[in-house]
Order: C-alpha cells, then structure tokens, then sequence
C-alpha cells in the first residue's frame, strides 16, 4: 500500500512532466504564437511606443510593493524569473497574466507550463489595467538590451 507521501512525490512528478512536456512546445526565448500569444484576460492589443521614464518609475514601485515578494529578476523565488520576460512573451500575455493569472492558468498553455514547473498559483495583487502596463513598462526598461 503506497503512502500518502509516495502519492504526493508521484504527482508532483506528473505535474512537472506534464509542464515540462508543455513547455517543449514552444521554442525558448520566442513569444508565444496561436492562442496563447495574448493568453486569457482583458488586454486584447497594447501599443507600444518608446519608453517612458514617468511608467517606468510607477511600474518599479508598484512592482516592489505587489510582486517582489515572489518574483525577482534574474532568479527564481516562489515564482519565476521575470528578467527577459518582454523577450519570451508578448505585452499583451503579460499584461494579462498580471491582471487575470487564475482564468491564465486553467486556459493558457504557457500559463499551465509555469504553474506545473512552479507549483504555486500566482495570486492577483489587485492590480488595474493601468498599473498592469506601468508593470510592463518597468519590465521592457529591465529588459533593455537582453
């Protein structure tokens, strides 16, 4: 008879193949492309124009306040790395992963990649659309010559 902890071990096993599986399927350092490429949520298309140092500075401090504690740039805390996430995904995933990460991670095939490698559903920060893309701007200016 296998023990509850054997069940658990063999799951998360699963879960971390299945994400790995996932992940295969889109080439590394590549946005997303077909249904995942705006993912699940509010945001449908974001123009993009140069940087502004105004959106920057907000993104930063709202960054700092609502999502530092679990994400760090270049590594890996309880969630993911976001240092060259305007590399991998488009503004409008990431816009929507910040606004809408729950629906993100039942449809989104990338969404579900990053919930099976890191095994912690990312929370919403009560974040508007408005601070969402000043978070996006703070991400391009950080990923400025990556």
């Amino acid at each position: 008879m296998e023990s509850r902890t054997t069940k658990r071990v063999i799951a998360a096993v699963a879960i971390a193949a299945l994400g790995a599986f996932v992940a295969c399927k889109k080439p590394a350092g590549k946005p997303d492309d077909g249904a995942s490429s705006k993912g699940i949520g509010p945001v449908t298309s974001v123009q993009l124009a140069a940087i502004d140092p105004a959106m920057v500075k907000e993104g930063a401090e709202i960054f700092d306040g609502k999502c530092a504690a679990c994400h760090k740039m270049d590594e890996k805390v309880v969630g993911p790395a976001l240092g060259g996430v305007t590399k991998r995904r488009t503004p409008e995933w990431i816009m929507n992963m910040i606004l809408n990460p729950e629906e993100m991670t039942k449809q989104d095939p990338a969404a579900q990649a990053l919930l099976a490698e890191h095994l912690t559903q990312m929370t919403f920060q009560n974040v508007t659309e408005k601070e969402a893309r000043a978070i996006l701007e703070y991400f391009r200016k950080t990923d400025e010559g990556k």
